[in-house]
């Protein structure tokens, strides 16, 4: 019998990063730059694309709080 639970079913997205081309294609992707991707990858240590996207989204939400 299938496991039919769609949250089992869809397979994150892995972000690689060892080359240029998939580097440039994530961050095109994200809409962050190169360097950016590379250090939310370190900050997360992981590589999927569900992971970097909350840790991004969670980056752009701190730097648009002003200041009090």
């Amino acid at each position: 019998m299938e496991n039919l639970n769609p949250t089992t079913a869809i397979q994150d997205e892995i972000i690689l990063l060892s080359e240029e081309t998939d580097r440039n294609y994530w961050a095109n992707r994200l809409g962050v730059s190169s360097e950016v991707l590379k250090s939310a990858v370190r900050a997360t240590r992981c590589i999927t694309l569900q992971q970097i996207t909350t840790y991004l989204s969670q980056q752009k939400k701190k730097l648009s709080v002003p200041n009090s």
